[in-house]
């Protein structure tokens, strides 16, 4: 039991300290920062963050939510997105316990979670993210070789459709960045989790954004990515139950 308990908590602080990477994409990719040189600092007043600034989820409450220097608030999204990445974390491994695709996941949800708050905000999916979920593709193809075809039959299983509908529609209809987002998620999850994944991340979409758009005036244009992200996460959580279940209850096989 110890051991279990210690081994959650190590996975937690690791996704932690994972998120407050996140937290450099997402504040920096779209402004075209580099993510690797520039140190970090207050919005403000410019104080650049100790090491004791930095200690991720910690220091925010530490600091209660303040800059040490100027003391203006520190936007809530940091320790949210910390929080949020350790908790996927442990939900990942207590699905798949220690594993190959826990490690996978994980990644591929930190991904996810940060490119769903960059595209909220700009409507844009950097590149970078998709080239990254389709090395961790790849790898599960190379992992798992003996179906080697469910995963290349994902990458085109929903993405060629998508792509048709970006060329008709002259890139109206979709973004050119969703179109890759399902074609990499595809490959590393296979084609009946994406074509889940899909379908959920539709039906959210229209829920979730109908609502916003009669309780705070949202426009009709919706950032697809973050909607795809959610339903590929569930499909990679609880797909393979909710297609067991569909099967055997719903169609009597």
């Amino acid at each position: 039991m110890l051991p279990t308990i210690l081994l959650y908590i190590l996975i937690f602080l690791y996704g932690i300290v994972i998120g407050s990477f996140l937290n450099v994409l997402i504040c920096r990719l779209p402004k075209g920062e580099n993510i690797a040189v520039a140190r970090s600092h207050c919005m403000n007043c410019g104080y650049q963050l100790r090491w004791y600034d930095l200690v991720p989820l910690f220091s925010w409450l530490a600091l209660r939510g303040k800059c040490r220097v100027c003391r203006e608030k520190i936007s809530v999204q940091y320790p949210l997105i910390e929080a949020l990445n350790g908790v996927l974390y442990l939900v990942v491994f207590h699905r798949y316990g220690v594993s190959i695709e826990s490690l996978l996941y994980c990644f591929l949800f930190s991904a996810l979670l940060a490119l769903s708050v960059i595209d909220f905000r700009t409507y844009e999916i950097p590149v970078g993210f998709n080239y990254f979920i389709l090395a961790l593709g790849l790898i599960r193809v190379v992992t798992d070789w003996r179906n080697w075809a469910t995963y290349v039959i994902g990458f085109l299983a929903v993405s060629a459709c998508l792509y048709l509908l970006y060329i008709v529609s002259d890139g109206r209809a979709i973004g050119g960045g969703d179109v890759k987002l399902m074609a990499t998620c595809g490959l590393l999850i296979g084609w009946k989790m994406i074509i889940l994944a899909f379908l959920l991340g539709c039906i959210l979409g229209s829920v979730i954004h109908v609502i916003r758009m009669r309780v705070t005036n949202e426009s009709h244009v919706l950032a697809m990515g973050p909607y795809l992200s959610m339903g590929v996460a569930l499909a990679a959580l609880y797909g393979e139950a909710f297609l067991q279940w569909y099967i055997h209850t719903l169609l009597g096989m």
